[in-house]
């Protein structure tokens, strides 16, 4: 029975992921299911496994340092929530690729491609990792956040981030307004600020960041501080002294 390693940092994710595994492939063993990239390492340093699905992006370490740090003795299959990640890795020469949302048809043919290898040596991933990172910390190619992950009650909830019309946070929880609704998620604005495309979102407050294009007008009171107003929706939002300059021309 072959021993898998699961590390996704968000749980209901992550309970979504071992339940779809477990009925794809139910001969598997799985041996550890890690919340951070630091326990990936030291689960896999414990349980050697012969596969590891990472999530790319997870804190203490990412997917791809903790593959750097597996080595050579586990087939490796990256889960991102990023094309740009998922397509290089691979043309490039990795076991395989899944992006969120996971999708049970997607993770079949995954699972019958590890079958296949399972009794071959796992590729050797430090050009990938190498080309991959570099593709990071390329200027215009940054991996820009696709989808909002939240949860209702049990239920995990998938929102394209092309669908929410703004963020707006508080201590404790950011909101994520729909046309249809809002959710709330535990991301904080300061994260959401490093993973939205600056050329789609528009930061108007510290609490605050707005589509562009969701932006129905922009008015202003007698002491010029300005209001936006939102297709689809009457709240309307304030914006912050800092960030006027954004709308100067309007």
């Amino acid at each position: 029975m072959p021993k898998v390693l699961i590390a996704e940092d968000e749980l209901v994710l992550r309970q979504h992921f071992v339940k779809k595994l477990a009925a794809v492939w139910p001969e598997a063993t799985l041996v550890a299911e890690c919340a951070d990239g630091l326990s990936a390492v030291e689960a896999a340093a414990e349980h050697a496994p012969q596969v590891a699905f990472l999530d790319i992006h997870m804190p203490e370490m990412t997917g791809l340092e903790v593959a750097q740090e597996i080595g050579a003795g586990c087939h490796v299959v990256f889960v991102t929530a990023y094309d740009q990640y998922a397509i290089e890795a691979f043309e490039k020469g990795a076991v395989d690729y899944l992006v969120k949302p996971i999708n049970e048809e997607r993770l079949t043919l995954t699972v019958e491609r590890l079958k296949a290898r399972l009794d071959s040596t796992p590729a050797d991933l430090s050009d990938l990792i190498s080309s991959l990172k570099a593709t990071r910390s390329k200027a215009g190619t940054t991996d820009y956040l696709r989808w909002i992950k939240a949860s209702q009650g049990t239920a995990l909830k998938m929102v394209a981030v092309s669908d929410v019309l703004f963020f707006n946070s508080d201590e404790k929880y950011t909101r994520v307004v729909m046309e249809e609704g809002e959710l709330l998620i535990r991301k904080p604005m300061k994260e959401l600020q490093d993973e939205l495309d600056p050329n789609q979102f528009w930061q108007i407050h510290r609490s605050t960041m707005v589509r562009v294009t969701a932006i129905e007008k922009v008015t202003r009171d007698f002491r010029g501080d300005a209001t936006v107003h939102i297709k689809g929706v009457k709240e309307t939002l304030k914006v912050s002294r800092p960030f006027s300059h954004l709308f100067k021309q309007m």
